[in-house]
């Protein structure tokens, strides 16, 4: 009798697809998220091929680094551990291959410490800066310096460091994001009081810059709709899909999440960004440290199974939200072995 040995690797361009067998999607019940099978008649094995990347998380120097060479902003102490050894070790639980470090606001505008963890360990961790919308237009060069010198691959965007009653579409707003797109590297946006404030400056943006791509963190941290003023932003969010350079984070699920850990009120957001972007635009993230106090780092990437369980999605777009995206977006990154 012949023995038959059925590889799924091979199909991933057609199961990824969002046009191909659209009734007829690969639906699992609590398997792995990223995983191959390979069958025979009498062996079935499941090994990784996709590695899991954490799109956004911080971290920041340890008291005594911050007095030794790396100090914080006066008023921006942490209260809680964030270094860079106490994340290696949160991974390596985790299961977590690399990630996206994100500024954190501790340091601000200083670089110096995050610079050092990306010159350490170039091949598992990529940079996202900070932008500075000082109005003298220093800001634009700093950008510049950190992508061109200490080779950072994306900017973040925080609407409350921007002088008072400035937008972030103002001129010195438009440069940097149009240099952004220039250098290619993403423009992430934090609307931490509400989509609903900075929506008219974000699609003015992406209106006037299409080659700068956008990540939205923390699903632009539009949480569960409770009222029509709710429904509406988040609709709003939707609509940014229309937009093809636009990515969303799920990232700090305990931010957005009305519910305690595995925060599963999430998944009806989940299945309609899905619909709207294509799980090729949406990745998955932590929020390191903070998540750490909440369900700790491991069970931040374990949420993600329990929320796509209550929907479902298919296995391969849950294996474009834990790395596919992120490793597509940063080319070049994260080479799957």
């Amino acid at each position: 009798m012949a023995i038959v040995r059925i590889n799924l690797t091979s199909l991933t361009p057609l199961l990824s697809s969002r046009t191909f067998l659209p009734s007829s999607r690969i639906l699992f019940s609590s398997p792995p998220p990223v995983f191959r099978t390979d069958c025979t008649a009498t062996n079935m094995t499941t090994t990784t091929t996709t590695k899991i990347i954490d799109s956004h998380l911080h971290v920041w120097a340890s008291p005594q680094e911050a007095i030794d060479k790396f100090p914080y902003v006066p008023g921006q102490e942490p209260s809680i551990q964030g270094n860079f050894d106490f994340l290696l070790d949160c991974m390596e639980e985790a299961g977590v291959d690399g990630a996206l470090i994100v500024q954190p606001i501790n340091h601000k505008f200083d670089h110096s410490y995050v610079t050092s963890v990306l010159k350490k360990h170039p091949s598992k961790f990529v940079g996202c800066c900070l932008a500075n919308p000082a109005e003298d237009g220093t800001g634009v060069q700093q950008l510049e310096h950190l992508i061109l010198e200490d080779g950072y691959r994306a900017v973040r965007f925080n609407p409350y460091l921007w002088p008072s009653g400035q937008l972030m579409t103002n001129e010195i707003g438009k440069a940097m994001f149009a240099k952004a797109g220039e250098l290619g590297v993403p423009v992430g946006f934090m609307c931490m009081k509400g989509l609903n404030l900075h929506i008219s400056e974000i699609k003015k943006l992406c209106s006037e810059f299409p080659k700068t791509v956008v990540l939205l963190d923390h699903l632009a941290f539009c949480k569960p709709p409770m009222d029509d003023e709710e429904a509406k932003t988040f609709s709003e969010l939707l609509g940014l899909s229309k937009f093809p350079q636009v990515y969303v984070k799920f990232s700090a699920l305990f931010r957005v999440s009305r519910k305690p850990f595995p925060y599963e009120d999430l998944s009806p957001l989940l299945s309609q960004v899905v619909s709207s972007f294509g799980a090729n635009r949406v990745m998955w993230g932590s929020d390191f440290p903070f998540v750490v106090e909440e369900c700790g780092y491991k069970k931040a990437k374990e949420a993600v199974s329990a929320i796509a369980n209550q929907i479902p999605i298919s296995s391969s777009d849950l294996e474009w939200i834990m790395g596919k995206t992120a490793m597509q977006l940063f080319k070049g990154q994260w080479t799957s072995s």
